[in-house]
Formats: structure tokens, sequence, C-alpha cells
């Protein structure tokens, strides 16, 4: 496959353009699109009009870009969370109908979780985690739910390579964290990512009890039940886990 005179291959320049697109932007001019991708306006300019020939692009008037259904199409036909979230839907519905508060449910991937489902209610508290965003694993509770469900080699590994950007949080503090949330079975955070709003998760485990994924709640800190809430989500977790078997099978 060729590469450009700066080492790219296509597919690196492909990649740098479909992720260029910000979380919740509409359409961006090619010009700006170019420029967030790194590449020359002809380069950005070709490689556009290729995409939207498989409709994987959409170009507008006055040169404005979107990404195109087909994108869309192809990634939640084919996503390797699919059977997980059809697994956890109905439990993180019930969750939803008892809390009227948020429930989100989020996936290991390196150093952070990835969200793959929420659940949210006019009226509820807010909360960041959004479905397709990132929060890292010390700063959401489902992230500490995850790692600390891991084996002791990917936790060590993690644990190595932290630092904390702000310079708030120290190895030793992550390293209890996930100590306390291995032994109780749950993760909380109160006040980290919203100083008003708590943070609980649990892991969905796998037959070898490492967490394929985390069902979490953000609630009110006034509304605090964690006696009532834990046995709750672990239930659900517990439900998820035998149905994704099922699913798989």
């Amino acid at each position: 496959m060729a590469n450009s005179v700066s080492g790219d291959s296509v597919v690196d320049r492909v990649v740098r353009i479909i992720s260029a697109f910000p979380e919740g932007a509409g359409s961006l001019q090619l010009s700006e699109l170019a420029n967030r991708a790194g590449l020359p306006l002809t380069t950005a300019h070709r490689l556009v009009r290729q995409l939207a020939a498989h409709g994987l692009l959409e170009t507008g008037a006055g040169g404005t870009v979107r990404l195109g259904l087909r994108l869309w199409e192809l990634v939640n036909r084919n996503s390797p969370t699919l059977a997980l979230r059809q697994a956890a839907m109905p439990f993180m519905e019930d969750i939803q109908e008892v809390l009227n508060q948020n429930v989100n449910l989020a996936v290991l991937d390196g150093w952070e979780a990835l969200f793959v489902e929420r659940l949210s209610r006019r009226g509820s508290v807010a909360n960041r985690a959004k479905v397709a965003g990132r929060m890292p694993v010390h700063l959401s509770s489902a992230g500490l739910a995850l790692m600390a469900h891991q084996g002791k080699t990917l936790r060590a590994e993690y644990l190595g390579q932290f630092t904390d950007p702000a310079g708030k949080v120290t190895q030793d503090a992550v390293r209890g964290l996930l100590s306390e949330t291995g032994q109780q079975g749950f993760a909380q955070l109160a006040g980290v990512v919203d100083p008003d709003t708590w943070g609980i998760a649990v892991p969905v485990l796998d037959g070898r009890q490492r967490a394929v994924a985390a069902l979490g709640v953000v609630v009110p800190l006034r509304e605090m039940r964690l006696q009532a809430l834990v046995p709750a989500l672990q239930t659900a977790a517990r439900g998820i886990a035998r149905r994704l078997v099922t699913l798989e099978n």
C-alpha cells in the first residue's frame, strides 16, 4: 500500500480523517477536516471523495463533510459490544426504572473506560459518561470496577505506567482504590467528576472472574443509598453475565 512522503500509509491517513471528527460534530468544512487530520488539503479532498463513494463519508454544499450512514451501519452491525449491549439493556432499564437516574455500561479499552451504553432521563443528575465516550480508569467508578477485576499482570502494568496529568492522584492512591474495589466487589467515587454526584459501579464477570464490563449508576450525593444500590447492581450484573453466555453460545 502506497505511503505518503511522511511515511503514512493510506490506511493511516483514512483513520486520521475519520478520527478527526470531534464528539458531537455534525459536519466539518473540508479545510478544517484536513487541518485536524494533519493532511494537505489536496490529499484530504482525494480521500474524502473516495470514502464518500463508499458511503463512509458524506459531502454537502459549501465543502462540508460528515460521517456517513454506511460507516454507522458497519460499525453497529459488527460491533464487538453488540451482544453485551443486548444482554445488558433489560437490566439497565430495570435499574433506571427504580432509580430514575443515569445508568451506564462500560468496557475496558487500554487504560480507559469506554462507555458503550447509557440510559438517562430528564431530571437526572449530570453524567459525563457518554456513549462512545472515554474516561481514565482512575476518574470513573466504572474504570475502577473494570481494572480491579483484571489479572494481576494487567493491573501491575497499569499501575507501573500510571501518571495523573493533573498531578492530584498518586500511584499509591490508585493502588489503594483498586484494592478496596476488589475486596468490596464494587467501586465508588464521590464528587470526583462532578462535586454533586456519586458514581457506583460493579463488574460484570466472566467464568474466570474477570470483568468483561462494568455496570454503573450516577446519583445525587444527597440521595446516596449504598446499602440498597450495590445489591441491586450486583444482581443485575450477574443477570447480564448469564444472558451474555446465552447470546454468545
